[in-house]
C-alpha cells in the first residue's frame, strides 16, 4: 500500500491531494496540468512539497512534520519516463545491468531471465539502445526499472511519445507487468483508453484536487468526471470470450448480453475489459430492428447530464454494466430522454479499437 498526502503551492496552482494506492496498477488520471506529474515527482523525491507525508508499505519516504525526506536513491523506486532515457552507447544487456547495479544485495530481486522473457527482449540484448524503436526502448526501460529491485514503479505517461502502433505493442507488456510482477505501479496518464485497459484503481484529478477514486469501470463510467461534450467519455465493460467465429468475429458474454468484436486473440473463457467510447453509441427508445450493428444493449436511463455545448451524456444501466452515450441536446429532446426510461444502446462491432480491449488480470 502506498499512502500519499501532499500539499504544494505554485504561483497559479495549488496541489492538495490525499489517496491510498493498493497493490496493482493505480492510475493518476486527468487533464494536463491537473497535478499528476507533481505527485509522481514528490513520491520519487524529485520534488519537495510544501507539506506532506508519503509512506510506501511501512517505510516513510517523506514526512515534513517530522523532518523526514529520503533522497531519491534511497527510496528504492523504479521510474519509467515518457522516453526510454537509455544510455545510447550501451547495449540492451548493459542497460539492464545498470538497473540491477543499484539493487541492494540484501533485497530480493526479479530474475533477469524472467524479466527478459516477460518483456520479449531476448533478441535485443546485444544491440545498442540507440538503434532501437520507440517501443523497444520502452520495453528495455521497463526491464531496467524492474531489475533495480524497486518497492514501487512510477510511470509518467510512458506511452505519450509513441504512435498508435507502438502503443499497441507496449500495452500488453504493462498488462503482464500489472499481473505477473509483485510490484505496485503508479501510472500517470490523461488517456481514458490507456487507463480503462490497465488500471486496477483510478485516482481522477482536476485542478490539483482528487475528484473520484475507484475501479476503472466506476470512475470512467461516471458522467460527472467529464463534461458532456468530452470525447474522452466512455464505459468500461467486463466480458468473457465465448467463441471465435469463422467470419472473423469474436463473441463475448457481458452480463448475459452478447457482444461481437473483430477477432480478439484471447482464448475462450478469458475475461476482458472492453472500453466503448460514448460517441460511438447510438441511443434508441425502441428495440432496434433491421440494423447492421450487431451489439444492442437494453437498459434503463439512470442519469442525464447536459454540458455547456450541444452535447448530453446519458448513463444507461444495462446487464453488461453502465453504458455512457453521447448525443446532442436536440436528440435528447426529440427522444424525450429522462431518468427511469427504458432505452437501448447500439454499438457497431468495428467501432471498438484493439487498444480498447485488454485482459482483466483476474
Amino acid at each position: 500500500m502506498l499512502e500519499v498526502s501532499i500539499r504544494h503551492a505554485y504561483p497559479d496552482f495549488t496541489l492538495d491531494a490525499r489517496f491510498e494506492a493498493p497493490p496493482g496498477l493505480t492510475a493518476l488520471f486527468g487533464r494536463s496540468g491537473s497535478g499528476k506529474t507533481t505527485i509522481v515527482n514528490a513520491v520519487a523525491g524529485l520534488l519537495r512539497p510544501d507539506a506532506g507525508r508519503i509512506v510506501s508499505e511501512d517505510r516513510v519516504l517523506l514526512n515534513t512534520d517530522r523532518g523526514i525526506r529520503l533522497p531519491p536513491h534511497r527510496r528504492r523506486l523504479g521510474y519509467i519516463f515518457q522516453e526510454g532515457r537509455l544510455f545510447p552507447h550501451l547495449t540492451v544487456r548493459q542497460n539492464l545491468h545498470y538497473g540491477a547495479w543499484f539493487a541492494s544485495r540484501r533485497t530480493p530481486r526479479e530474475d533477469a531471465g524472467k524479466v527478459v522473457e516477460l518483456l520479449g527482449i531476448g533478441h535485443l540484448l546485444d544491440r545498442r539502445s540507440g538503434g532501437l524503436s520507440g517501443g523497444e526502448k520502452q520495453r528495455v526501460a521497463i526491464g531496467r526499472a524492474l531489475l533495480s529491485a524497486p518497492r514501487l514503479i512510477l510511470a509518467d505517461e510512458p506511452l505519450a511519445a509513441l504512435d498508435e502502433a507502438r502503443k499497441s505493442e507496449i500495452l500488453p507488456y504493462f498488462e503482464r507487468l500489472r499481473d505477473e510482477v509483485a510490484v505496485p505501479i503508479l501510472y500517470v496518464s490523461h488517456s481514458a483508453s490507456e487507463v480503462a485497459r490497465l488500471a486496477t484503481t483510478v485516482v481522477a484529478m482536476e485542478a490539483g484536487r482528487i475528484i473520484r477514486r475507484g475501479s476503472a469501470a466506476e470512475v470512467l463510467s461516471d458522467p460527472a468526471i467529464l463534461p458532456a461534450g468530452a470525447r474522452e467519455a466512455g464505459s468500461v465493460l467486463t466480458a468473457t470470450v465465448v467463441a471465435h467465429h469463422a467470419d472473423g468475429l469474436t463473441e463475448l458474454d457481458a452480463g448475459g448480453v452478447r457482444l461481437f468484436l473483430p477477432r480478439v486473440e484471447q482464448p475462450v473463457g478469458r475475461k476482458l475489459r472492453v472500453r466503448i467510447a460514448a460517441h460511438d453509441v447510438i441511443l434508441s427508445r425502441l428495440q432496434p430492428e433491421g440494423l447492421s450493428a450487431l451489439n444492442i444493449l437494453p437498459g434503463v436511463v439512470e442519469d442525464v447530464r447536459q454540458g455547456q455545448g450541444p452535447g448530453v451524456l446519458v448513463a444507461l444501466a444495462t446487464p453488461a454494466g453502465r453504458l455512457l452515450v453521447r448525443i446532442t441536446r436536440r436528440s435528447a429532446a426529440q427522444l424525450e430522454i429522462g431518468v427511469g426510461q427504458r432505452a437501448y444502446g447500439v454499438v457497431k462491432t468495428v467501432a471498438v479499437a484493439p487498444t480498447d480491449i485488454g485482459v482483466t488480470g483476474s
